[in-house]
């Protein structure tokens, strides 16, 4: 298929645009170790082989980043993994190479068309087309763009501020790479508390996975949508809330968090598109007595498996 894919929710095209789709070796339970062995096994016939894969069965991942065209304005929430980026930690992005900017030129943007780019958090998978290598220099990508993110979350993977993750592992080189040079070009926008795009897109707190996790809610005529970031790695995470993934820092903020969005969304009829959804790539919800229930898919077109370029 095309590496895009767009929907209109009112206004608001949104355009889907993929730069990684493949399969991670970490069994699901590892990547969500407070979901039931139950539910894998009970929902098989539909996980596989959108988000689970294998025997033993691995875990499907996709990265991709949402376009958005809101009143005259292109804008990217979240940018995958990057580049040429040095992730020791993360081997998957490792010096990963796509074709994510020409993906992006056929969905009708050039990097200088790029308006405002959302990091709806700080993680590496997130902000890695912030930059591009320049000879031996990080630059903008998009050198027009206004970069918004997350204060909590600028301070607390600032190396400067010695913040020690959940993991005990700290990497500064998201940071270092893709973070800082933005900053530093006079780009970025730090935000707190809450931010209006315009009339139909904002940006509000949604803090469990790390502590400046961002929810964007589109509102627009009778549609709605949330771009949840890594409130949710899976579908499972709606059928069974509680259920952290190994990477929140706050577990029981994120389950706050989750358990707010998902019934907000339940509410009020809202798609839920979180980052890495392979599949039809967004969801949704409807209550299910203590958890949710899925009530359906987004009109994308399902992924198909490309890991590089």
């Amino acid at each position: 298929m095309d590496a895009t894919d767009h929907i209109i929710l009112g206004d608001v095209t949104v355009t889907r645009v993929r730069e990684y789709y493949g399969s991670l070796p970490v069994a699901p339970r590892t990547f969500v170790p407070e979901s039931s062995e139950e539910v894998w096994a009970a929902e098989a016939d539909w996980l596989v082989p959108d988000f689970v894969q294998g025997e033993p069965p691995v875990t499907n991942v996709a990265l991709q980043t949402w376009l958005l065209r809101s009143e005259g304005r292109t804008i990217l929430v979240d940018t995958g993994a990057g580049n040429g980026k040095s992730r020791p930690d993360a081997p998957a992005w490792d010096h990963l190479e796509t074709d994510f900017l020409a993906d992006l030129a056929r969905a009708g943007v050039a990097p200088e068309d790029v308006d405002i780019v959302i990091n709806t958090h700080l993680h590496s998978d997130h902000v890695g087309w912030n930059t591009r290598l320049d000879g031996d220099s990080w630059v903008p990508t998009f050198p027009n763009a206004t970069y918004l993110m997350p204060r909590d979350d600028f301070d607390f993977w600032n190396p400067a501020n010695g913040h020690t993750p959940a993991s005990g592992r700290r990497r500064d080189e998201p940071f270092t790479d893709s973070v800082a040079p933005v900053h530093e070009a006079g780009q970025v926008l730090l935000w707190e508390g809450g931010h209006i795009i315009d009339a139909d897109l904002r940006l509000d707190p949604a803090p469990g996975h790390t502590p400046g996790s961002s929810v964007l809610t589109l509102t627009s005529g009778s549609d709605r949508a949330l771009f949840v970031g890594d409130m949710l790695h899976t579908p499972v995470q709606v059928l069974e809330p509680d259920a952290n993934s190994c990477f929140c820092e706050d577990p029981r903020e994120a389950r706050a968090t989750r358990r707010r969005v998902l019934g907000w969304a339940a509410d009020h009829n809202a798609l839920v598109v979180p980052a890495h959804f392979g599949g039809h790539g967004a969801v949704e919800v409807a209550h299910g007595g203590d958890a949710f229930a899925i009530k359906g898919w987004a009109p994308f077109a399902p992924l198909s498996p490309r890991r590089h370029g």
